[in-house]
């Protein structure tokens, strides 16, 4: 969004840095984040966390699941979150998926 700084100007304008948080100028840092599913039935039993598009009222939201995959198939995942509630995420909702370490 927008043009990047220039490189002399820095925090309010000082010339101090690379400008990347100059004040008053939009700066897009060109980052792209690519988000991937990397969970399957193999990974039952795993902790994953899963991102996903929740149904809200208004439009969907994005929200996070953290906790054991349960159960993994074409068309599901179903995790159990830290209240015990089983989260069941429809797969062509889910965004991202990864396995990550033990508490």
């Amino acid at each position: 969004v927008g043009e990047p700084p220039q490189d002399d100007v820095g925090v309010g304008g000082h010339g101090t840095g690379s400008g990347r948080w100059t004040v008053g100028r939009p700066y897009c840092s060109g980052m792209r984040y690519r988000y991937v599913v990397r969970i399957g039935p193999e990974d039952v039993g795993q902790r994953v966390v899963v991102r996903w598009r929740r149904p809200a009222p208004g439009g969907d939201e994005v929200a996070d699941v953290v906790g054991p995959l349960e159960a993994a198939d074409e068309r599901r995942f179903a995790v159990r979150n830290r209240r015990g509630e089983l989260v069941e995420i429809p797969r062509d909702r889910a965004l991202a998926a990864k396995v990550i370490p033990p508490r």
